[in-house]
C-alpha cells in the first residue's frame, strides 16, 4: 500500500533535517581539553545549535569560552548559553551587529599560545554573519556587493570567492589570527561539493582563488563595485592566506553534516517503508525554475514510461540553485524551492501520479518565512481555479504567492541546521 503522498514527503524532509542537527551530530568530534584555554568561535545558521551542543557535552571543570554568531531568530529555543556567548545579526545581507560581533569574535584572538585550542563552528550562512571588510571598506560597501550576488545568478562558490577578498576574516583570514594555538573546525557544509574553503566563505581554511578571480567573476556578472573595493583586488592587496602558509599548519577540519548524508537519510527512511528510493546528486546548481524543468521531464519518464526508475518511487537532489533577479523589476515573495517547484508545476502541466517537495533545510527559502512547499497533480488546476496566473507569478519571482493560497506552503521554523536544498519527487 502506498503511504500518503503528503505524509511522507513531509516525512523525508524533516528525516533529512534531523541528520544534521549539531545535537546528533557534534559531541563525538570533541577533542579532549588542551594544556591552555578552549576558544570557541563561529559563525552560521547552525551557529546557535552548535553552541549549545558544545556546550553541553564540554566537560564542566574544563576552561571554555568564545563567540559565535547566527541569525536573527536561530536561537535554540529556551536555551540561554552559559558559557558561551550568542549574538544574533543580519543575514543574507550583513549588518551592523555583524560587523560589530565580528569585531569582538576576531579580538578574541589576541594571545593565544600553542598550548591553546581553537574549536570553530562553522556553517552555511557564515558568509554574512562574519562580516568585517578589507581596509578601506565600509560595511554599506559590503551590503551593495552582497546585494548585487545575490540578484545576479551567481553561484555561490562564485559569490564566496568576491566575499572572501573582500573581507578581513574570511579566506583562511580567522585561522591565522588564532596561530600559533591548534584550530580545530567543525562544519556542517550547505555548498555543492563541501569544499571547506566554500562553505560560510572558508575563514578557517586556505584559500587557493585570486584577486583575479575575484574581479572577472565581477566582470561577468556585472557587479558594480566600489572603487577601494576594485582597487584592492586589482593590487592584489586584498590577497588571502594560500594552501601552504605556516600560520594554518597542523589544524584539523571535520565535515559533521552535508547534503549528501542527509539525502542517505531520507532514501533510507523511504526504503523503510517499501518505496524504492534514488538519490540524483547532492551537488545541483543552475537557475531554480530551469531545474525544475529538468526534474519534471524526469518525473514524466517515470511516470508514462518506467524509465529510467520503475514506479513508485521517490527520486531525491540537493545542491543550491539561483534565481536570477533583475534589480530594476518588481518583484514577489518566493525563493529557490517554491521557483523551483512552479517551474516544475509548470513543466508537468498536472501530470497524474506525480508529486514534489522543495525546500530549504534550515528552514527559511530566501528571506520569506516558509522554507518550501508541496506540489500535487492537482496543484495548477487549484490555482487557476483560484483565478492565479501561475506563469507571470513565475515570472514575478512571486512563486510564494502560488503556493499560499493553496495552504501548500510549508512553516516549520528556523531548523537550526542547514545542508542546503532538500528536493524530492515522488511518482505513484
Amino acid at each position: 500500500m502506498t503511504p500518503d503522498p503528503r505524509a511522507l514527503l513531509r516525512q523525508l524532509y524533516d528525516v533529512a533535517v534531523a541528520r544534521a542537527l549539531p545535537g546528533r551530530v557534534l559531541a563525538a568530534h570533541l577533542p579532549p581539553p588542551p594544556k591552555g584555554k578552549t576558544l570557541v568561535l563561529g559563525a552560521g545558521k547552525a551557529g546557535g545549535a552548535m553552541a549549545q551542543a558544545l556546550e553541553a557535552a564540554w566537560p564542566a571543570d574544563a576552561r571554555l569560552s568564545g563567540l559565535v554568531i547566527t541569525r536573527y531568530g536561530h536561537m535554540p529555543k529556551g536555551w540561554r548559553p552559559r558559557r558561551l556567548e550568542v549574538v544574533e545579526a543580519a543575514h543574507p545581507v550583513p549588518d551592523a551587529a555583524g560587523l560589530a560581533a565580528t569585531q569582538k569574535l576576531l579580538a578574541l584572538t589576541q594571545g593565544l599560545t600553542a598550548d591553546d585550542l581553537v574549536i570553530c563552528l562553522i556553517s552555511g550562512g557564515g558568509s554574512a554573519l562574519l562580516s568585517l571588510p578589507a581596509p578601506g571598506l565600509l560595511l554599506s560597501d559590503k551590503q551593495a556587493v552582497n546585494r548585487a550576488l545575490l540578484n545576479s545568478g551567481a553561484g555561490i562558490a562564485e559569490m564566496n570567492c568576491v566575499r572572501k577578498h573582500l573581507s578581513a576574516v574570511k579566506g583562511g583570514r580567522l585561522a591565522a589570527a588564532c596561530a600559533p594555538a591548534r584550530v580545530l573546525t567543525l562544519a556542517i557544509s550547505d555548498v555543492p561539493g563541501d569544499d571547506p574553503a566554500v562553505i560560510a566563505s572558508g575563514p578557517t581554511v586556505a584559500d587557493a582563488s585570486t584577486c583575479a578571480d575575484a574581479l572577472a567573476i565581477c566582470r561577468r556578472y556585472r557587479i558594480d563595485l566600489p572603487a577601494a573595493a576594485r582597487a584592492g583586488l586589482t593590487s592584489g592587496e586584498f590577497e588571502t592566506p594560500k594552501p601552504g602558509d605556516e600560520r594554518l599548519a597542523g589544524h584539523e577540519l571535520v565535515m559533521l553534516a552535508t547534503p549528501q548524508m542527509s539525502l542517505e537519510a531520507a532514501a533510507d527512511a523511504a526504503r523503510t517503508q517499501g518505496m524504492a528510493a534514488y538519490i540524483l546528486s547532492d551537488e545541483i546548481e543552475g537557475e531554480s525554475r530551469v531545474i525544475g524543468g529538468m526534474h519534471a521531464a524526469l518525473a514524466r519518464a517515470v511516470a508514462r514510461r518506467g524509465e529510467p526508475f520503475a514506479r513508485p518511487c521517490v527520486i531525491l537532489s540537493g545542491g543550491e540553485t539561483t534565481v536570477t533577479v533583475d534589480a530594476a523589476k518588481p518583484t514577489g515573495q518566493g525563493g529557490r524551492a517554491t521557483e523551483f517547484l512552479l517551474g516544475c508545476a509548470l513543466a508537468l502541466q498536472g501530470e497524474p501520479g506525480v508529486y514534489a517537495l522543495a525546500a530549504d533545510t534550515d528552514g527559511i527559502d530566501g528571506v520569506g518565512p516558509h522554507a518550501g512547499a508541496l506540489l500535487t497533480p492537482t496543484s495548477l488546476a487549484r490555482a487557476r481555479a483560484l483565478g492565479l496566473n501561475p506563469q507571470a507569478l513565475l515570472d514575478g519571482h512571486d512563486s510564494a504567492n502560488f503556493f499560499a493560497p493553496l495552504g501548500d506552503l510549508l512553516n516549520p521554523g528556523p531548523s537550526f541546521t542547514n545542508v542546503n536544498d532538500f528536493r524530492a519527487l515522488l511518482i505513484v
